[in-house]
Order: C-alpha cells, then sequence, then structure tokens
C-alpha cells in the first residue's frame, strides 16, 4: 500500500474532517448490545482462570511491569501508532480530524477502543473496525486498571479480583468479536497501568498486553506543540500511545505536525500485528 506524507495545512483539513465525520457521528448501525456472557461456557472459563491465579499476590504495579511488550521488533524505521478511546458521552468524544488525516494520508494505526466507548459511538466503531489502516484492539469493558487487588491508577479504581479482571478483560474482547467477527489479539487497561498478575491473565485469556515507549500526548493533556515534540522523538520499534476520544485536545494538530516529518526522516508505520512485539 503506497502511503502519501503530504502536509496538508492543518486549518483546512479541521475544518474539512469535522464536517466529513460529523455526519458519521450522528449515523447508528444498529449494533446489538453485548450477548449473555453469564452461561455455562463463560461460568466455565472464569471459574478456571480464578482457580488457576486467584490465591497469588501480586509484587509489581506499573505501566511496565513483567509481561507488558512496550516495542515492535524490528531494525528497520517503524513505528506502531495506537489510539485509545476510553469513554465518552453518546456522539461525542471522537476526534475526527485525527482519524481523517490517519485516512486521507494512508496512515495505519491500532485502536484500543473501550466498551463504553463502543456503546457510545457504535455507528462510528463499526466505521473504523471496518476500515484495514486500522486495526481494533481491547481497551477493557469498563475502561478500568488491570488488578487483582482493586489498586487504583490516576484516581480510577482497578478491577479487585481476578474474577472481576476476567470480566473486563473477557467481556470487551467478546463484545469486539461478536461486532466484527474478529476476536481482539491486544489489550491495554484502562490507564495502562497493570500488576504482574493480571498480565499473566491477560495472557491465558489469549490477549497480548500492549504497553508503549513514547508518551504521545500524555492522557489528551499535551497541546499541539508537545504532541509534535514527543513524536519527533521515536526510535525504530517505538510504539507511541495517543487518544482519539479527546478532540478538544492537541493531539490532531501535533500528529499532523509531526507525520510529515517523521515520513521525510524515512520512517513507516505499522499496526501491532504486522510485526512481533518485544
Amino acid at each position: 500500500m503506497k502511503r502519501k506524507c503530504v502536509f496538508v495545512a492543518a486549518v483546512a483539513l479541521l475544518l474539512a474532517l469535522n464536517a466529513g465525520w460529523g455526519v458519521a457521528a450522528a449515523e447508528s448501525t444498529g449494533v446489538e448490545p453485548l450477548r449473555q456472557v453469564q452461561g455455562e461456557e463463560y461460568s466455565r472459563l472464569r471459574g478456571r482462570i480464578v482457580t488457576q491465579f486467584g490465591a497469588r499476590r501480586p509484587q509489581e504495579w506499573g505501566e511496565a511491569v513483567r509481561g507488558v511488550r512496550t516495542r515492535v521488533k524490528t531494525g528497520e524505521k517503524v513505528v506502531a501508532l495506537t489510539f485509545d478511546a476510553c469513554g465518552s458521552p453518546r456522539g461525542k468524544g471522537f476526534d475526527a480530524a485525527l482519524i481523517g488525516f490517519l485516512e486521507r494520508e494512508r496512515i495505519p494505526a491500532t485502536l484500543f477502543v473501550s466498551g463504553l466507548w463502543i456503546e457510545a459511538n457504535p455507528g462510528l466503531f463499526m466505521r473504523l473496525a471496518t476500515n484495514p489502516l486500522f486495526e481494533i484492539a481491547n481497551h477493557g469493558d469498563r475502561h478500568r486498571p488491570a488488578s487483582v487487588g482493586g489498586r487504583k491508577a490516576y484516581g480510577i479504581a482497578g478491577t479487585r479480583d481476578v474474577g472481576e479482571l476476567v470480566d473486563e478483560i473477557e467481556k470487551n474482547a467478546r463484545r469486539i468479536g461478536e461486532i466484527t467477527g474478529r476476536r481482539p489479539v491486544f489489550y491495554r487497561s484502562g490507564t495502562a497501568y497493570y500488576d504482574e498478575v493480571a498480565v499473566e491473565v491477560a495472557a491465558a485469556l489469549g490477549q497480548q498486553v500492549a504497553g508503549f515507549s513514547v508518551l504521545g500526548d500524555a492522557g489528551a493533556t499535551y497541546g499541539a506543540d508537545q504532541v509534535r515534540a514527543a513524536l519527533l522523538k521515536v526510535r525504530p520499534g517505538d510504539v507511541a500511545i495517543l487518544h482519539m476520544n479527546h478532540p478538544e485536545s492537541g493531539t490532531a494538530a501535533g500528529v499532523m505536525a509531526a507525520i510529515p516529518t517523521l515520513c521525510a526522516r524515512g520512517f513507516r508505520f505499522v499496526r501491532l500485528s504486522d510485526l512481533p512485539l518485544e
């Protein structure tokens, strides 16, 4: 796939893309809610994981604990852009300018989408999920830190035990699979905080825990210049974390400013599944 690296005037692009995606934001695809997961098969799975890990006591807590994969394995000038969609009121919290730019410039990315965001934006989710540029990944059912003991991150309470953690990971994995026909491969918790036992639980559920090596927008708090500066520091193999549910932030403008420079430096962009993680 041939990728363009043409700089487009930010103001004009913002206006045009916001107008185009505004129509999509109002659409509804009639996506059904998550089917019942409390049947016998789900109960057996949950019980097995609780039995396997319930007695474990974690020793680590953070963004890069044991088992979290933070880079792609490559010697080439490759960067993986990842965008979290944490949650939003219905029809809001979607960065149309950012996604539109990625589409127009043919920049692939991995989108970590929570169950909360899917429920609030079913039509937008379907549009993103059917675009081959984007890979859909699991950002948890209720966007909670991944804990087996209820630890908090940024004031958000984590899952209280192994059973709640299974629900947080597995319910959204099944939701994404039911809607798209493709079960996600990668999981990133709400806040990207974990204990090491939670990372093992995710692996037992078939989910690779994907962290990051470049803080792209600091939870969508960076201004455009800060986002641009963060992205221009990338090295081959980096995984950048940014957000796609804060259109009021500087993320879109910063990404649009950085991409042409990175392209000129010889970087190309990949989804997480395009190369092994390390």
